[in-house]
């Protein structure tokens, strides 16, 4: 796993570094690399920005000619899915401390998929696990 962190405070600085770790994880063997999280704490920490930039980030691995092969994921500290409140436990699902994109193998993503009899139970588990925890359960698990 390799761990970025950007220096860039621009979505479109942070667009070219984007590109850039997409073909450096293209290029690199899976034993060695696997997966990368470019974390970009000081550019898109408004949520409607970072949602909007998920589409620039789709049209960056196409226009790499990386469909198929790489996609990116999205994590955020004000995750928000469409249709819920803020404050919502399922969005934590989708939360981290700063704001970060996980570049990962299509192949990695159907391998561990093939282990799985039905893909979308582990998201509703998730969800599940994260009300029965609830807000302060899942506070109590970040404090420990």
């Amino acid at each position: 796993m390799r761990f970025r962190v950007s220096g860039q405070r621009s979505a479109a600085g942070l667009l070219e570094e984007l590109r850039s770790e997409l073909l450096h994880l293209d290029r690199q063997d899976a034993e060695c690399c696997e997966t990368t999280l470019l974390i970009h704490p000081w550019a898109l920490a408004d949520f409607i920005e970072y949602n909007d930039f998920l589409e620039v980030c789709e049209a960056a691995v196409a226009d790499l000619g990386l469909e198929g092969e790489l996609q990116v994921a999205s994590f955020h500290p004000r995750y928000q899915f469409a249709g819920t409140q803020a404050s919502d436990i399922e969005n934590c699902t989708n939360r981290s401390p700063y704001p970060m994109l996980h570049l990962l193998r299509e192949s990695s993503i159907e391998r561990a998929l093939a282990s799985v009899a039905d893909p979308d139970e582990i998201y509703r588990r998730n969800i599940r696990t994260l009300r029965e925890l609830g807000h302060a359960g899942w506070r109590k698990l970040w404090a420990e």
